[in-house]
Parts: structure tokens; C-alpha cells; sequence
């Protein structure tokens, strides 16, 4: 006698991949379709990785920033970080250390980490040459780059959403 279940096809045929998908999740308690679920937990890992980036990125820059004060002051620079583009340049890197220390906690390779961290740098730099030429003063600089670097992250991360709309594992 052949038996079949509305989960098993007969023996030597395979099951439409729509009924596959049905059968995997139709256990499910949440009476939400599986395929808006799948979409919206992307979403919300998307936005809470973009959260989690931002805020390595401000404790990158508050617990580092003492540490170059310091070591330009023994180098007997104690002005450098008076100076936009060296500000500009150690505020990125602040943000780029505690963030990306953040991503590969999170599970994350180096290729992601480095193009995120180029996130960092890469809306100062547009601004740089506007600056050396006078036209631009350096606080507005700091201001824009920030500015620009937000949503050059988020578009990263839209970009790639297949790295950053998914959970991660804690530790590499």
C-alpha cells in the first residue's frame, strides 16, 4: 500500500518548492504569511545592525579620542587635533575601530568591516579639498561628513542587505 502525506510526495517525485516552503513554516503559531515574516525580520535586523553601528561608532569616538589627545601631546603636538583634516581623520578612525571591533564580534568578515569603515572615511575626503582651498571652514566640514556618512552606511547596507538584513552570531 502506498502511503502519502500532504508533506511527502510519492515515492520518486519531489514536492513543488512553494509547498516545500509551506511545509517548513506552516507550524508556525504566528498567522503572518512566512514570506512577510522572512522580509520583515530582514528589515528589522537591517535597522537594528545599523543601530548598533552607529552607537560603536560614538563609543569608539568618546574612548579613543583621549588616548590621541594624549599621544599628540607626547609627541609635542598638543594643537594637532585643532586642525580639521587631522580631526577628521581621527574621528573616522574612531569610528571605524569601535565599529568594526563591533562587526567582527558580530560574526563578520574583514571584507565588510573594511568597506564599512571606508563609510567612515570617504564622505571627510569629499570634503577635504573644499577645505584646503579656503572655500569650506573646517567645523562645517566635520559637520557634513557626518552628515554624509549616515546615509552612506545605510546605503551599504541596503547594498549588501544579504550581509547586514540577517542575524549574526556573536564571536568568529
Amino acid at each position: 500500500m502506498n502511503h502519502t502525506s500532504p508533506t511527502r510526495p510519492p515515492q520518486g517525485q519531489t514536492m513543488p518548492r512553494d509547498i516545500q516552503f509551506r511545509t517548513l513554516t506552516h507550524h508556525s503559531p504566528d498567522p503572518t504569511p512566512a514570506p512577510a515574516r522572512v522580509i520583515t525580520a530582514g528589515w528589522r535586523a537591517l535597522a537594528r545592525h545599523y543601530l548598533e553601528m552607529v552607537l560603536t561608532m560614538v563609543i569608539g569616538m568618546i574612548v579613543l579620542h583621549p588616548l590621541w589627545a594624549v599621544s599628540f601631546n607626547a609627541l609635542g603636538l598638543p594643537d594637532a587635533l585643532d586642525h580639521a583634516t587631522v580631526m577628521a581623520l581621527v574621528m573616522a578612525t574612531d569610528m571605524s575601530l569601535g565599529m568594526g571591533a563591533w562587526m567582527r564580534h558580530r560574526g563578520h568578515s574583514w571584507r565588510p568591516i573594511a568597506e564599512m569603515s571606508a563609510t567612515m572615511y570617504l564622505p571627510f575626503a569629499v570634503f577635504l579639498v573644499p577645505v584646503w582651498a579656503g572655500a569650506m571652514s573646517g567645523d562645517t566640514m566635520i559637520i557634513a561628513g557626518h552628515a554624509l556618512m549616515l546615509p552612506t552606511m545605510l546605503a551599504l547596507m541596503v547594498w549588501r542587505r544579504a550581509e547586514y538584513g540577517h542575524e549574526h552570531g556573536h564571536g568568529h
